[in-house]
């Protein structure tokens, strides 16, 4: 378990070398089931700042295609055809959500199944004597 007299990492460089190194340091104590309950809400508190990070690399990439591909419609004198805007869900979420779907249903046949097969009078040899 915890051990309060047990080294702690040396400090290792400010910035994103530190960040990692603790988040490693975490992650390593989450797995061998040793983190206080303190050292679980900074890991909790890491693993949302890299999620932010990710998420507004995505949005800056998104954005930086939407202008190269608006430099390049204005430089064609063509007309390109146009395709329908995507719904707010992409085809992965669709597929999550019948999964979800397909597992609840197969739940509820199961317990069905279940309920009619303890509903259902039992049948034996000894009963036909």
């Amino acid at each position: 378990m915890y051990a309060p007299d047990a080294p702690q990492p040396a400090a290792p460089p400010s910035g994103t070398a530190q960040q990692n190194s603790r988040y490693s340091y975490l992650a390593g104590r989450l797995r061998t089931r040793q983190i206080t309950m303190e050292e679980a809400t900074e890991l909790f508190g890491l693993m949302q700042g890299m999620i932010r990070v990710s998420e507004q690399a995505r949005i800056a990439l998104q954005r930086s295609a939407i202008a190269a591909g608006a430099a390049t419609s204005t430089e064609t004198p063509a007309v390109a055809p146009r395709t329908p805007p995507m719904a707010s869900g992409s085809s992965d979420d669709l597929f999550l959500v019948g999964l979800l779907a397909m597992g609840a249903g197969a739940g509820l046949m199961a317990a069905m199944a279940k309920r009619l097969q303890d509903l259902a009078p039992p049948t034996s040899g000894a009963q036909s004597r």
